[in-house]
Parts: structure tokens; sequence; C-alpha cells
């Protein structure tokens, strides 16, 4: 494996990281107390490609590799992580089920709408209120024929973007007898009727990113609105996690680079017993071991990132990358709140937000304890 960037992926690099000090860093800390969405730099994200990088070039996307997408949301994640979520949120689960599987006159719909990024999102609904990771057993949302339509009754839980989404692809139980391939994938407009997205959760962090609870009373769509083949929506749903991981786990990886940033700012300036925090031996050992655990999470994800890039498997690495960047971040941002001291506990410093933000990545797109479940399988099943 070799994770030198090609001259492409180190452009894209700078494009993404200016964007994110311009649009996304100044107003990160008003999109946290405001508990707004950026809508400004989602407008001027499309150009750049970041509203479609899971589509393809001929549905209006850039299409990019799975390198450059852990690129990006580093990036993003180290600008803002309200910001970052809703993007991937929308590029990794609103999006690329329906390039991955969907009809090609779904497609043309829906998906030059979405990577313009003068549109709404897209957004998917997997998290049912009475169960969490449990997907294959714990959808009761239904899904039945009724003519030349679905009709759906259920509700979801956790859903990313629904407020801000054209449509929520939605997963649903389209087979009363059960089983694995009983599960399917189907896109729902948010203007369809008996859909209701309620108010945005009130939450510890992310609060830039609007997170919603969605009930289904008898919402009707067309036949043709399925993702993929019937009773392949489990398949496609965890295919889809995999990569997100990935991103989730990149998005984790900008947060901690940001805060340690953030900590060497201070640690310079700061002066305690007639000298910086820098000087002192103890501050420096907190550098080194974040120093480490941040360029050893990126290698991982760069390893996760290059597999799914040369179709191979890879939802062992993508579980190990995610867990690790997850839980790397928190002990990162920690250390970076204890350089500040009781400035790290108050909202004047960014550190304060971000570690709230990370707590997060560590649930999201599976807990670590599901991950260490999948990396668990693989080893015994070897």
């Amino acid at each position: 494996m070799n994770f030198d960037l090609s001259d492409e992926q180190k452009a894209w690099k700078k494009a993404v990281h200016d964007f994110a000090e311009k649009e996304l860093r100044p107003k990160a800390r008003e999109v946290d107390e405001t508990e707004s969405f950026n809508w400004e730099a989602f407008r001027k994200a499309g150009p750049l490609g970041l509203t479609g990088m899971s589509i393809p070039e001929e549905y209006g996307g850039s299409d990019v590799d799975m390198i450059s997408n852990v690129i990006a949301f580093e990036e993003l994640g180290w600008g803002c992580g309200s910001t970052a979520l809703a993007f991937t949120a929308h590029n990794g689960l609103g999006t690329s089920p329906l390039a991955l599987y969907g009809s090609d006159e779904l497609k043309q719909q829906w998906l030059p709408l979405v990577a313009s990024g003068q549109n709404k999102l897209a957004a998917l609904a997997l998290t049912e209120p009475g169960a969490g990771s449990d997907i294959q057993g714990g959808v009761t949302t239904r899904a039945e024929k009724d003519g030349d339509q679905w009709i759906i009754n259920g509700a979801k839980m956790w859903n990313t973007n629904a407020s801000i989404a054209e449509y929520i692809i939605t997963l649903v139980r389209s087979d009363a007898q059960g089983g694995s391939k009983s599960l399917s994938m189907i896109l729902v407009p948010t203007n369809s009727k008996g859909l209701t997205i309620h108010p945005a959760e009130k939450k510890m962090g992310l609060r830039g990113s609007p997170t919603h609870a969605v009930t289904y009373d008898n919402v009707r769509v067309p036949l043709g609105n399925l993702i993929g083949a019937e009773g392949r929506g489990l398949q496609q749903t965890l295919s889809t996690l995999d990569a997100g991981r990935i991103s989730i786990g990149a998005i984790a990886l900008g947060l901690a680079r940001g805060a340690m940033e953030a900590a060497v700012q201070y640690a310079k300036e700061r002066r305690a017993f007639n000298q910086t925090l820098a000087d002192m031996q103890v501050t420096q050992f907190k550098f080194a071991n974040m120093e480490m655990e941040i360029e050893l999470a990126r290698t991982y994800l760069y390893k996760a990132a290059w597999l799914k890039d040369q179709k191979r498997p890879y939802s062992k690495e993508a579980a190990i990358a995610k867990l690790f960047a997850t839980e790397m971040a928190e002990r990162v941002i920690y250390d970076a709140i204890q350089i500040h001291g009781g400035y790290g506990y108050s909202r004047e410093y960014p550190v304060e937000r971000m570690y709230r933000d990370a707590r997060l990545m560590t649930i999201g797109e599976g807990t670590s304890e599901i991950q260490r479940l999948v990396i668990a399988r693989h080893v015994l099943n070897n």
C-alpha cells in the first residue's frame, strides 16, 4: 500500500482545507450556539464537488475516491463538526445507496438535484425508537404494495438532515415473513403526504446538524422508488455503513487535529511558574501522545479507504479505523481541555465545543461496542 497522495489529491486537500478555513471555522461557534445549519457553506460547497462525492459525474457529482473522501472529511471536521456531519450524512448515507443501487430513472430524477448544493440535502432513515443497533431484527416500519404504490407506516429516530432534505431513503420491512431478505430501501420525498418530521432533537453536541424523529402514516410513494432489488435492504445498509464508518472516523480525526492545534497555540502563549506551558515536560508528553494517535488514526483510515478503492474487502478495517479514530479523538480533545485548564471548560475556547462534538462519533454509524463485535466476528470466523 502506498499512501503518497497524488497531485490531484493534494490539490483536493488544499481546496477543501481552504474552504473549511474560510466557510466553516469562522461560523462553527455560531452554528453550535444557534443550532442552525450552515446553508451558505452548503451552497458554496456544490461547485467544489463536496455535495456530490458519492455521485457519478453523469449525474452531476464529483465521484471522488475513498481516500479523497477521508481527506475531505478530516478537513471538514477540522473546520466544524456539525457541518461535517451533515455533509457526510448527505454524501455517504443519503446519496450513496441511490447512486450504487437505484434505477437509472430514480438517479436521473434525484441525484442532480441534491448534487448541486443549490437545493436541499439527502438523508437515510435506519434506526427506530425501540431498536438502536439491531438493524436486522429491530425494523418495524412496514411497506406494503397497493397497486402501483408502496404504503409505508412506522417511525424512525436519529435521522440526520431530515428537515433539510429533499428525500429520505427509508429502510422498511417489505416482507412480513421476516428474515434477512425481508428488508428494502425506499426513497421517500420529504413533501410526501403522511410524512411527519418532528422538531430537531436537543443534543449535547453537533448542534448545527439537525437530527429528527420521523413518522410515516400511510405514506404513499411509487413502486419505482424502491432502491435496488426488493429484499436487499439489509445488505445495502451494511455496505453503506462500512463506507460511512470511514467518513465518521475522518471527521473525528479532524476534530482531534483542530483541538491539538488550539492546545499548541494556547500552550505557547500561556505562562505559569515562570515558563510557558509548552516548556513543561508534562505538556510536551501530552502533545507527543496526541501527535502519535492522530498519525496512527489517519494511517489506518487511509488503509481502510485504500482497500475500498481497490474493491477489496474492508469491513473489518472500516470498523477498526472508526473505532480507533473516534476513541482517539475523545482522548486527544480531553487532553487539549486539560492543557487549557479552566478555560478549556468555557465556551470562549473551541475545545469545549469540539469535545461535545466528538462524543457522538463513538455512537453514530455503529457504537464502539458494535465495532468491536464486527472486528471480533472477523477474527473468529477467519
